[in-house]
């Protein structure tokens, strides 16, 4: 058994092919520093028993796991793209590219569980010991999410801290679970939504702070190889990395990585199979219009594309997406945009395609339903929020986006029928 590349490009001869390849490839690339040919984690990969409960493809595959057959031989490792960017319906099929989070059925697993190594929790600190190298995981979490110019004390104090004092202070897995990620750059104190990808077509940018253009599925390729081989994690004069740690070890082909973005910017947002009553509907989209959401959320793709302000951020006049940017601030929590090392003081405006079945909504996840979203109760300080909250933290106010909270019951209910019919 000799390894074979993923994508044959001289066998693509049409815009279809490219999409059936980056289909493949999507759902089937592994994470390169997670191979492994331990034999104790092969043999937990191995245990029908113990992974009888767990998310499978169609083919029958574990969801988070793949094998890989390498120049070194057959490993084991855990899926990119596909272990992140999926959701399940209520029948258990997984559906790829959804946005994560939705409930899941009784007595299953999506990724994770006992003796399970390469994925979940445990996946992530096996990738930071394979990305940073030798040293307490503490230390590498800090290394991922330090910001040296605006230091948050809560992560510097994870430099210091033992694997033990870690595991005691607790909280950290609801940051890297259930519909979100502390992204690299970012923070567990400020974890960002795993984006729905069915409607990426409709985007003029990338990650909720709208670090990356997006024009095609060229910069869709780009930022692949960004984010999973390439990021030095060099912010003007500070350097994160040692020597060694910015030493690219690896990366993916580029028809690879450029099939994924034609096959994400061929996808659409399924319609809601269960839609309200029609006069329902269009009394909302009456609603919408003279509320001025078409503003922000323009039809037919329910985005202008632009990006807004984080409450704090003042916009330079010379800067380079000015054309781009909407001088308002819709207040929702800034802390991703002006405290971690993605800040851009800037929010991407999202499609509303699709939001009927977003299991997690405004950039952080914090709220679960578009009932949350529209109940003013959320704006106190003793709101337990129903989706994603901080570290140690159980009651807040979640701010911003007030448009449509003071709306009449029978006005609210038409607004929700009408943005799940779109």
């Amino acid at each position: 058994m000799k390894p074979k590349p993923l994508i044959d490009a001289m066998a693509i001869r049409s815009q279809q092919d490219w999409i059936s390849a980056g289909y493949r490839a999507f759902r089937e690339m592994d994470l390169a520093y997670l191979r492994t040919d331990d034999p104790a984690l092969i043999a937990e990969a191995r245990d029908r028993e113990r992974l009888s409960r767990f998310f499978t493809f169609d083919d029958g595959s574990i969801v988070g796991l793949r094998w890989v057959v390498t120049s070194g031989g057959l490993k084991l490792s855990g899926r990119a793209c596909a272990a992140c960017h999926i959701d399940w319906g209520p029948d258990g099929r997984v559906v790829i590219g959804g946005p994560s989070g939705s409930p899941r059925p009784p007595g299953s697993l999506p990724f994770a569980g006992p003796g399970v190594t390469l994925v979940g929790a445990p996946g992530t600190a096996f990738r930071l010991r394979q990305f940073y190298g030798v040293g307490p995981v503490p230390v590498k979490l800090w290394q991922e999410f330090t910001v040296p110019w605006a230091p948050d004390e809560r992560v510097e104090r994870l430099r210091t801290m033992t694997g033990a004092e870690l595991q005691q202070a607790g909280g950290f897995a609801r940051s890297f679970s259930d519909g979100v990620f502390a992204r690299t750059n970012g923070s567990p104190y400020a974890a960002t939504r795993i984006p729905d990808l069915q409607n990426l077509k409709y985007s003029r940018y990338m990650d909720a702070t709208g670090t990356h253009r997006l024009r095609g599925p060229e910069d869709v390729a780009r930022y692949a190889a960004l984010v999973t081989g390439a990021d030095r994690m060099d912010f003007g004069p500070h350097r994160i990395l040692t020597d060694e740690q910015r030493r690219v070890r690896f990366r993916y082909a580029d028809e690879v990585l450029h099939a994924i973005g034609v096959y994400l910017l061929s996808l659409e947002p399924p319609q809601n199979p269960n839609p309200a009553p029609r006069e329902m509907i269009d009394l909302g989209s009456q609603v919408f219009q003279r509320e001025g959401c078409p503003a922000c959320h323009r039809p037919p793709a329910y985005t202008t594309g632009r990006l807004t302000l984080a409450t704090g951020f003042t916009l330079p006049p010379d800067h380079p997406n000015r054309v781009d940017i909407s001088t308002q601030s819709v207040g929702t929590d800034p802390d991703v945009a002006l405290k971690t090392r993605k800040g851009t003081g800037l929010y991407k405006i999202p499609s509303l395609r699709g939001v009927w079945y977003r299991p997690r909504l405004l950039h952080d996840g914090s709220l679960t339903s578009l009932e949350e979203l529209f109940d003013s109760a959320r704006l106190s300080p003793d709101y337990l929020p129903k989706g994603w909250s901080p570290p140690g933290v159980t009651k807040r106010a979640v701010p911003g986006h007030t448009f449509g909270l003071d709306l009449n019951p029978r006005e609210k209910a038409a607004l929700l029928a009408f943005l799940r019919s779109l």
